[in-house]
């Protein structure tokens, strides 16, 4: 893919499939859901290589580097090659972790939860949302 020397952050989020739409992609931008060295930047910034963009999308946040620049949008496999993702670990896992989180449900008409079954449902609890440094 060619490369342009001068290209809008919006188009660029939207280029590397940061956001499905252009619209969504400014739509974080004036909401200041992105940002460069902590400052909230307009859609109508103009990116280069090197930089480094803090990008917000829901629950989800990112760090990502530029090293190149798109002219159109590309498939997944391609457009990886133009940013470097360097979210820092804790950030990552701590996103991903909200999912795997234990589902607690009673059957309909079992009624309410037993001494018994309230203790092994607070230890269940304890147990996935304590970290390994609090156990010690």
């Amino acid at each position: 893919m060619p490369e342009k020397e001068k290209l809008r952050i919006d188009k660029y989020l939207w280029s590397i499939r940061a956001f499905k739409t252009r619209t969504l992609a400014s739509d974080a931008c004036k909401a200041g859901r992105v940002k460069l060295d902590g400052n909230n930047i307009k859609p109508s910034h103009e990116v280069k290589i090197g930089e480094i963009y803090q990008v917000a999308k829901g629950l989800e946040r990112k760090v990502i580097k530029v090293t190149g620049l798109l002219e159109s949008r590309v498939d997944a496999k391609t457009a990886v090659y133009f940013y470097e993702d360097i979210t820092p670990l804790e950030q990552t896992t701590a996103y991903k972790s909200m999912f795997h989180a234990p589902v607690l449900s009673r059957d309909r008409g079992t009624g309410r939860p037993t001494k018994k079954d309230r203790r092994e449902i607070d230890d269940l609890k304890d147990d996935f949302f304590t970290t390994p440094d609090e156990k010690e």
